[in-house]
């Protein structure tokens, strides 16, 4: 498959807004994220804040080299690798039935708990990594496919966005219902 470099292009802005408002909701609150992160109980306490200033920075770093071509094969190495990592985190605190955890994935998701469907989100950004990926058809990009580019990577920011924060009130209605 042999994706047009417009939709190759969008996929990876909309991922690097993704990875850097993450990374700097982190990085502005390193206290609630270390918290977050020692909440998983899956890290001996001498490593935490390395890995705490770890993340983020591993996270900016994907989001800005994806969006350069000459760069993105890093950039998908380093989101992939960074989402399997934390996924795979979830999946073991799932398993022991913790889903009480804040998920600690920053930006609007932020006050997401654990769950299955968190899981499904992230394997979603890991197939549209892997669309990253792929080497896009060669042509040459007029003004209207910059500007597609932009209001596209809003769009799709736009409806993880939405997806999340449906997410993350799915529990609280659950609990408004259990009171009704």
């Amino acid at each position: 498959m042999t994706p047009d470099p417009v939709v190759t292009q969008m996929v990876a802005a909309a991922l690097a807004m993704l990875l850097l408002i993450g990374a700097w909701q982190k990085l502005r609150d390193m206290a609630g994220f270390g918290a977050a992160l020692a909440a998983y109980e899956l890290l001996p306490a001498s490593l935490l804040g390395v890995v705490a200033w770890t993340l983020p920075a591993v996270e900016a770093l994907a989001g800005l080299t994806l969006v350069i071509d000459y760069t993105r094969p890093l950039g998908v190495a380093l989101a992939s690798g960074l989402l399997v990592i934390v996924t795979g985190a979830v999946v073991v605190n799932l398993l022991r039935g913790r889903t009480d955890l804040n998920c600690g994935c920053g930006g609007i998701e932020d006050e997401q708990t654990l769950s299955w469907s968190l899981v499904a989100r992230n394997a979603v950004l890991l197939a549209l990594i892997g669309l990253c990926a792929l080497t896009p058809a060669t042509r040459a990009l007029l003004w209207l496919d910059y500007v597609s580019v932009a209001a596209g990577a809003c769009c799709l920011y736009g409806l993880y966005a939405m997806a999340n924060q449906m997410a993350a009130n799915q529990p609280r209605l659950m609990r408004l219902r259990s009171l009704a």
